[in-house]
């Protein structure tokens, strides 16, 4: 905004005259173009006085730790970013966060044509494990389902726990013939090793359902086709049983 009658001051010269009125020194007129390092302060070689120069080493000093701490600090907000998108008790993505990567990889589908698959487990008979043993074994039954899943994935692909004994894996470059088979090798890791906590020792069985993602669909809606597979699929087998 320009005021009627006012000399504008250049930037540089005020931060210049600034500089030498904290360290009690006037400030010299600029008579040329500054050649050494001082000039991005707005300061000739003259200025640079004892005083200057100790005001100049505590202003320095002072930025370094500020872009210390601006570094700490955005370390730190990306842990936190991190921490928000894990799973309280397994060291998978929690529902918010494994909903966000369908959407990203619905998206790409819909962009490229590449095909992706969602997988969606639920623990057999996860209740009579709480029931009988205590919830600390259920949480370790659920540790070693999310870990079992991990191992057994690339790492393109994204595993996430929906809550409670369900889980889910996403499939990227998967149509749903390989997610099929992906969803079987899957299960056999989980039910291949007992799961050990105290007295209790037994193998684990889950269900799953198995859903392709169509270009654009909403991730919500995916998962919950994927959801409905596996609750097929799981009262089939206990009807045939």
């Amino acid at each position: 905004m320009k005021i009627s009658g006012a000399r504008t001051e250049t930037f540089s010269a005020i931060r210049r005259r600034a500089l030498a009125d904290a360290a009690g020194v006037s400030a010299a007129p600029r008579g040329s173009v500054p050649v050494d390092k001082a000039g991005f302060l707005g300061l000739e070689p003259a200025d640079l006085t004892p005083k200057v120069q100790a005001a100049l080493q505590t202003l320095m000093s002072e930025v370094e730790d500020l872009r210390t701490e601006v570094s700490r600090l955005k370390y730190r907000l990306n842990e936190a970013e991190t921490l928000a998108d894990m799973d309280v008790l397994a060291p998978v993505l929690n529902r918010r966060a494994f909903l966000r990567e369908v959407r990203r990889v619905s998206a790409f589908a819909q962009r490229y044509g590449s095909p992706a698959s969602l997988v969606f487990f639920d623990l057999d008979n996860f209740k009579a494990v709480n029931d009988r043993f205590g919830h600390a074994a259920g949480d370790s039954a659920l540790k070693a389902v999310a870990e079992r899943l991990l191992a057994n994935v690339r790492e393109s692909d994204i595993v996430g726990r929906m809550g409670g004994d369900e889980f889910a894996v996403l499939l990227v470059q998967a149509d749903k013939a390989t997610a099929e088979m992906k969803g079987e090798s899957l299960a056999s890791a989980i039910r291949g090793v007992p799961v050990q906590f105290g007295e209790w020792s037994a193998p684990l069985h889950v269900s799953f359902g198995v859903r392709e993602i169509e270009a654009g669909a909403e991730p919500e809606v995916s998962l919950a086709e994927a959801d409905a597979a596996m609750f097929l699929k799981k009262r089939t087998r206990v009807n045939a049983g």
